[in-house]
């Protein structure tokens, strides 16, 4: 999935996390990870936002995830809101999940 535009998904409420994508001039994902849990499940956060962007195809963007402790469904869930927006699609393919 290309990435056109910025875009985000999410709130900065307790137990939940703002995702913003937008498009990156260089190939590859750049992303940058706040979270009051970022010592503790920091990288579990990184794996599933990066598998989550693999499933959907996508290949170059900036990703900021600023998390407040968030479940990871709903991580997963805000991603792929973001990335919807992000590539001006209005439907997931769901076999891609």
């Amino acid at each position: 999935m290309e990435i056109k535009i910025d875009a985000l998904a999410g709130t900065l409420e307790s137990n939940d996390v703002m995702v913003r994508i937008g498009p990156a001039a260089q190939l590859g994902i750049q992303l940058e990870i706040n979270s009051i849990v970022k010592q503790q499940f920091g990288a579990a956060i990184e794996q599933v936002v990066r598998e989550t962007l693999s499933k959907l195809g996508v290949r170059q963007a900036n990703v900021v995830v600023d998390d407040k402790g968030a479940l990871e469904c709903v991580l997963r869930a805000r991603v792929q809101a973001a990335v919807l927006r992000a590539a001006q699609q209005s439907q997931l393919q769901w076999s891609q999940l």
